[in-house]
C-alpha cells in the first residue's frame, strides 16, 4: 500500500452535515466554522471565495476544499462581498431546505452546495497543517483526476437531494473522496524544492519507510531496519528523513503512535493494556510514561478526560483492533 493510503488510513470523516446554498443578484456572506472541513461544490454558475485576503474564483463543476475551516467571505463574481453577513445561525435553521443568500428577486446566479465535515483532529493534525487554505489550487488538476471529482460531486449532489437509506453513512463516503482526491492532486504537484514535509510522500525511499511505519507502527524499528527496507544507507537515509520531514525517523514513529494511541482512547473501544500492545509498547508502564511526556496525563486520565468533555469518538470500529475491557 502506498504512503498516503497509509497516512490516511485512521483520517475519518464524520457528522458530515450539507446546506444547499441559491445566491441572487449581488449576494455575499460570512462563514465562520471550528475543527471542520469544508467543500464547496458548484453545481451552477459561479462565485468568489476569500480567506485571508487570498481570493479564488470557481464555476460550475468546480470544488474547493478548505481545510482549516477558516473564517472565509464567499460573494457573486460581480459583487466586492465587503458588507459581507454571516450565515452561521441560516445554516443551523435550514433543516435541509435551500438557503436563500440575498433573499431578492434578483437571477439566482449560483448554485453551491457546502459540505462540513468533522474529523479527529489528533491523528489529521500533521497532515492538515501542512495544507495552503484552499485546495486544489489552480492548475494542479489532472484528467483523471478532474473525473474522479466529478463522479463525487455527481453523487454527493444526488445524495443531497434524495431520501434514502444510509444516507448520512454515503455523504460520510463521498466526502471523504472529494478529500482524498485534492490531497493527492495537491501533493502530486508539490515541487522538488518545497518545503512542506508532505514531499516525503513522493520520495520513492522516503515513502517506503513511512508507509511501514504506519502500517505496522507497534514493530520495535530501527534506523538499520528501515534504512535497509528503504535501500539507502543508515547515515543517508536519517539525514534525508530529518531533512524532508523535519524531525528523525524514530522521533517520528514515537510521535505517530501517541497520536494514534490517543485515538484509541477516544474511540473507548479497547483495554489501556491493549492500546500499548497496538503502538508497540510491552509494558502500561512504559507505555503511560510516553503518552504523559507527549499529553501531560496518564492515558487514563485522557480518556476520562476526553469523556467528561464529550470529545470521545464512537462513529468508526476498526475491526483489527477492537477488544473488549
Amino acid at each position: 500500500m502506498d504512503a498516503l493510503s497509509m497516512l490516511l488510513k485512521n483520517v475519518h470523516l464524520y457528522e458530515t452535515k450539507y446546506y444547499c446554498l441559491k445566491g441572487n443578484d449581488k449576494w455575499s456572506y460570512s462563514l465562520a466554522r471550528k475543527d471542520t472541513i469544508i467543500f464547496y461544490l458548484v453545481l451552477k454558475g459561479g462565485f468568489c471565495i476569500e480567506i485571508d485576503g487570498i481570493q479564488r474564483q470557481a464555476s460550475t463543476g468546480d470544488i474547493i476544499m478548505i481545510p482549516h475551516a477558516k473564517y472565509h467571505v464567499s460573494y457573486a463574481m460581480e459583487h466586492h462581498g465587503k458588507c459581507a453577513k454571516a450565515i452561521d445561525d441560516l445554516l443551523t435553521q435550514s433543516d435541509n431546505k435551500p438557503v436563500q443568500i440575498n433573499d431578492t428577486q434578483g437571477m439566482c446566479n449560483a448554485d453551491l452546495v457546502l459540505v462540513e465535515c468533522s474529523y479527529d483532529k489528533e491523528v489529521t493534525r500533521p497532515l492538515l497543517s501542512a495544507l495552503p487554505d484552499m485546495l486544489p489550487e489552480h492548475g494542479h488538476q489532472s484528467k483523471t483526476g478532474r473525473k474522479v471529482l466529478d463522479m463525487g460531486m455527481e453523487f454527493l449532489s444526488i445524495e443531497s437531494r434524495e431520501e434514502r437509506l444510509g444516507k448520512s453513512a454515503m455523504i460520510n463516503r463521498l466526502a471523504s473522496l472529494l478529500m482524498i482526491e485534492c490531497l493527492r492532486a495537491y501533493i502530486e504537484s508539490l515541487p522538488d524544492a518545497t518545503d512542506s514535509w508532505l514531499r516525503a510522500l513522493k520520495d520513492p525511499y522516503l515513502a517506503k519507510a513511512l508507509a511501514v511505519m504506519h502500517n505496522s507502527p507497534e514493530q520495535s524499528w530501527t534506523i538499520n531496519q528501515l534504512a535497509e527496507i528503504v535501500g539507502m544507507s543508515r547515515s543517508s537515509f536519517a539525514e534525508r528523513f530529518k531533512q524532508v520531514v523535519g524531525m528523525p525517523p524514530l522521533t517520528y514513529l514515537i510521535d505517530y503512535r501517541m497520536r494514534l494511541a490517543a485515538r484509541y482512547l477516544r474511540l473507548q473501544q479497547n483495554s489501556i493494556s491493549r492500546i500499548s500492545e497496538l503502538v508497540g509498547y510491552s509494558s502500561d508502564s512504559t507505555f503511560s510514561q510516553a503518552f504523559k511526556r507527549v499529553y501531560g496525563i496518564s492515558p487514563r486520565s485522557y480518556r476520562q478526560k476526553m469523556i467528561e468533555e464529550g470529545h470521545f469518538i464512537g462513529e468508526y470500529n476498526d475491526a483489527n483492533t477492537s477488544d473488549d475491557e
